[in-house]
């Protein structure tokens, strides 16, 4: 029997083809042409590995660079005007990889400094500006990081072309135009980064601290309208930040997703356990099914309002995926307590409709969620019962397949459990009371004779 080709195997070689006939319309050299294949066959090799990109969109920033470079190069214009850095920046602020900005520096210098009169000073400027740019701005939370990165890749670039010249200065308007070259690189490169996170559907670390504003509309409206939500989900991305940073994940996007995961309760927040009176509950009235079908309909409504809101499709993973497909078990057990003889309940009916979580990030916003609120629930929280409850949960889900499609390892597990038992120890253990105090004693001081008026129920005790 003959199998169908591979479909990623197909759509890479279609793209190969496709980027060899670019550099055939552009006349570039068979060696720029042979370098660029082996660059396509290398993302191909290494996509699993790779944060998640696509091949259009890489593309896309490529062809844009380099006809701006080779508009500068045909209009005989300096070469200094060509912006050596700014696909290196935008691939490691888009994509946070390094090893994608390395690609295109080196796609870009192999391209463009065939085409100029000094192709060893642009492909040398192209890949040290490249590899510096990208280890400058990784991890960049602020603008200011990416505008004194342009100043230092400026400066690099001066030096560069200083050692280029042997050390003879041949003008010090040159050295300055390669330095103005960096700075405006950076400035560049933070105009067009809201264009490419819109285009892409992604964000970068200085979009995600705009959404970690306590001010944005939905914080606000969660704070307000369900106040137990906002809440859970502070506690939640504050667990799945640390262990993020445990198993070397992406701390600050699990952060603002966790944040963000359960905004689906602001339609029906009396519904949810945070945020109902202790005294009753809303659900004592409704059947399971109808209990079920309410709870699991947050994930939904959660997409609807991250739609009406514009929220980035990468925080929409977390409101799709927090649950999986996971039982919802306390209503399900319910329904069989009241099964009847001519009736079936499958479990099925009562699972989430995931999908299951796929990255590093939502799989441990999902065990942060469960963590979180299996713990609050308990009634006398102490560090065995923490660690037991933690253990539990964790264990279930992997045991459930909610893992399944994501690359957490048994090690990582390990670490994202000892994580969540020593926070949620310092947040949950149980406390001491202080004794009461002894009537009339204050300050250590006895007075002379107590009030009559004081009774017991005055007396405070602390917590």
């Amino acid at each position: 029997m003959i199998r169908p080709p591979d479909k990623k195997n197909v759509i890479y070689t279609l793209y190969g083809a496709a980027v060899l006939a670019f550099a055939w319309l552009i006349k570039a050299s068979l060696a720029s042409m042979l370098l660029i294949l082996i660059l396509v066959s290398y993302l191909k090799y290494r996509r699993n590995s790779l944060p998640r990109f696509s091949l259009l969109n890489i593309s896309f920033i490529y062809v844009l660079i380099f006809s701006l470079s080779y508009l500068i190069i045909i209009r005989g214009l300096p070469l200094f005007y060509i912006p050596f850095s700014v696909a290196p920046m935008l691939a490691m602020m888009l994509f946070n990889s390094l090893e994608l900005s390395l690609v295109f520096a080196i796609a870009g210098g192999a391209t463009v400094a065939p085409l100029s009169r000094d192709p060893f000073l642009v492909l040398l400027l192209f890949l040290i500006s490249g590899i510096l740019s990208a280890i400058l701005v990784r991890g960049a939370r602020k603008r200011t990081t990416v505008i004194g990165a342009g100043l230092v890749i400026g400066c690099a670039q001066a030096v560069t072309l200083i050692f280029a010249d042997h050390l003879w200065f041949w003008g010090a308007g040159r050295y300055l135009a390669l330095f103005l070259n960096g700075a405006a690189c950076g400035v560049l490169v933070l105009g067009m980064l809201p264009v490419f996170e819109y285009l892409f559907g992604t964000v970068t670390n200085i979009s995600l601290l705009e959404l970690a504003d306590s001010n944005h509309p939905l914080l606000q409206k969660m704070f307000q309208e369900a106040l137990g939500t906002y809440q859970h989900s502070m506690a939640v991305g504050n667990l799945s930040e640390s262990a993020c940073r445990a198993v070397g994940a992406n701390a600050l996007l699990a952060k603002i997703g966790a944040y963000y995961h359960d905004i689906g309760k602001l339609q029906k927040p009396g519904y949810f356990s945070e945020n109902q009176e202790l005294s009753a509950s809303k659900h004592d009235n409704l059947t399971p099914t109808m209990s079920k079908l309410v709870i699991m309909n947050h994930v939904k409504e959660g997409t609807d309002l991250a739609a009406q809101y514009k929220l980035s499709p990468l925080l929409v993973d977390f409101i799709l995926q927090h649950h999986g497909n996971s039982l919802v078990y306390y209503f399900y057990r319910r329904a069989l307590e009241n099964l009847e003889d001519d009736q079936e309940i499958k479990e099925e009916g009562f699972r989430y409709p995931g999908p299951k979580p796929n990255t590093k990030e939502t799989a441990i916003v999902l065990l942060a969620d469960s963590a979180e609120a299996a713990t609050r629930a308990l009634k006398d929280p102490n560090p065995s019962k923490i660690k037991e409850v933690v253990q539990k949960v964790v264990n279930n889900k992997f045991i459930d397949g909610q893992l399944d499609e994501c690359d957490l390892t048994l090690k990582d597990l390990e670490k994202i459990s000892a994580v969540f038992i020593r926070i949620l120890g310092g947040i949950y253990h149980s406390r001491s009371g202080y004794p009461a105090e002894r009537d009339g004693e204050n300050n250590h001081k006895k007075p002379a004779k107590e009030s009559p008026h004081q009774s017991g129920k005055d007396k405070k005790v602390g917590s």
